[in-house]
């Protein structure tokens, strides 16, 4: 039986091209050259972050923030080694390509979901699955969530709950003070609370939620990235 060759990994990647890299691939080589979960691995990340944040594709739709989310997790598992899909070759695409074809994927797997949910919202088949109180599971919520979380994710989930000045408990939705930039901010980090379930929860719509998280919540993540280095 012959010998099955493991995965390529981006450093291998880079040995087969040219002696001078770009800017950019050298710090994707400096980065990878450091253990998985190690300082110097999570500094090189952010620094690339910061630098391909800016050129990677953008949309207004309401959803575009989550798929960004799930973009950057991806990135961050799969830039130096195969970890949930095979890794970032050098060889093969710019690194914005690469991203940015994955973005446009979750954005279109945000739009076939919005699709599905429009569509069978006044209607159930008899084959769905249904909760012991009787109620409907949407198969789209049954999806397992990621494992595991990188590191600057940690960090997010570390400022939102310590939330040291208490803005991100005062910043509510009108007239419903318990729903407040904090619960919408860690519900909705990975594993991330589908919104469905987030509007029964908090008894308001899908809509109200997704606004207040857009208008509210996100420049509140933005903010702390660019504090941190990300951005």
């Amino acid at each position: 039986m012959g010998k099955v060759s493991a995965p390529k990994t981006v450093l291998q990647s880079m040995s087969r091209s040219s002696d001078r890299l770009e800017p950019l691939l050298e710090l994707v080589q400096q980065t990878c050259q450091h253990p998985t979960g190690s300082r110097q691995r999570q500094r090189g990340l952010t620094k690339l972050i910061q630098a391909l944040t800016n050129q990677l594709w953008h949309t207004y739709d309401t959803y575009y923030p989550d798929a960004l989310q799930q973009t950057w997790i991806y990135f961050c598992r799969n830039l130096c080694e195969a970890t949930t899909a095979r890794a970032y070759d050098p060889t093969q695409a710019r690194l914005t390509t690469w991203l940015n074809a994955y973005l446009k994927r979750r954005l279109q797997d945000f739009q076939i979901d919005e699709n599905y949910r429009r569509v069978n919202i006044q209607s159930q088949s008899s084959s769905v699955v249904r909760r012991e109180d009787g109620t409907v599971l949407d198969p789209i919520d049954r999806l397992p969530a990621p494992a595991d979380i990188p590191p600057l994710l940690e960090q997010v989930r570390a400022w939102a709950e310590t939330d040291a000045d208490d803005t991100l408990k005062s910043i509510c939705i009108n007239q419903h003070p318990n729903v407040t930039a904090q619960l919408l901010i860690l519900r909705r980090l990975p594993p991330e609370t589908p919104w469905k379930q987030l509007s029964k929860d908090c008894g308001l719509s899908i809509g109200t939620l997704s606004s207040f998280y857009n208008r509210k919540c996100f420049p509140l993540l933005r903010e702390f990235g660019k504090s941190q280095g990300y951005l």
